[in-house]
């Protein structure tokens, strides 16, 4: 029983590791296009680089990087009470 528990937490982080990290690039890359829009359209002001680089630094920042963390929070919960409930109830 432990070794399958081991077995499913190893693997279903590495599978969670992946997720996040499909998730992540896909959610810097959406930003990134955005903010070259806004140049484009003359929103931006200064050197278009210089722009993208201080809209992707706020980006770090954001809460919608913050809520990304919800890919490995809400799986574990989710797995843990299913494994309590099936297991001691």
């Amino acid at each position: 029983m432990m070794a399958s528990l081991i077995r499913l937490g190893f693997f279903g982080l590495i599978g969670l590791t992946v997720l996040y990290m499909l998730i992540s690039v896909y959610s810097r890359s959406v930003r990134r296009e955005k903010l070259e829009k806004q140049w484009d359209e003359g929103e931006g002001t200064g050197e278009r680089e210089a722009f993208i680089e201080e809209g992707m630094a706020a980006y770090r920042h954001s809460l919608r990087r913050k809520l990304i963390w919800g890919v490995y929070v809400v799986p574990i919960i989710a797995v843990s009470i299913l494994i309590y409930v099936l297991n001691f109830s």
